[in-house]
C-alpha cells in the first residue's frame, strides 16, 4: 500500500500540492508515482521564474524502467526548484513527500478545488 499524507491534493497524474502560506505551495509526486517508476535516475525541473499552467507538462522524472512526464496540478510562478534532487534524485524514492520538487506561487487558487482530497486519491489508485 502507497503512503498518502493527510491534507494534501492530489491529481490524476500523481502530483501532490502541499498549502504553505498565502497563494504559496509546494509540488510534488506521490509514493504511488515514485513506487511505480522504480528506482528514479533523473530528475528534469523548470526553473525559477518560469510559468507553469494546469495540466501542462513542466518536466520529467526518469528512472531505470520507465521516463514520466509531470503534469501542472496548478497554474503559477516556479519561486523555487529543489536543488537537492538534482544531484541526488534517488531522494524521491525515499521520502517522495519530503523531497518536494518545485515551491510556487499559485496565480488560480480555485484550481485546488479540482483535485483530489486524501481519501479520493486513495480509491483513485486501487
Amino acid at each position: 500500500m502507497s503512503k498518502l499524507v493527510e491534507g494534501l491534493y492530489y491529481s490524476i497524474s500523481h502530483e501532490w500540492v502541499k498549502i504553505l502560506e498565502g497563494d504559496e505551495v509546494l509540488i510534488g509526486i506521490t509514493d504511488f508515482a515514485q513506487s511505480q517508476l522504480g528506482d528514479v535516475v533523473f530528475v528534469d525541473l523548470p526553473e525559477a521564474g518560469d510559468n507553469l499552467d494546469q495540466e501542462q507538462e513542466f518536466g520529467a522524472v526518469e528512472s531505470v524502467k520507465a521516463a514520466s512526464d509531470l503534469i501542472a496540478p496548478i497554474s503559477g510562478e516556479v519561486l523555487e526548484v529543489n536543488e537537492d534532487l538534482v544531484g541526488e534524485p534517488e531522494l524521491l524514492n525515499n521520502d517522495s513527500y519530503e523531497n518536494w520538487l518545485l515551491k510556487v506561487k499559485m496565480t488560480n487558487p480555485e484550481e485546488l478545488e479540482e483535485l483530489m482530497s486524501v481519501e479520493e486519491y486513495e480509491n483513485f489508485i486501487k
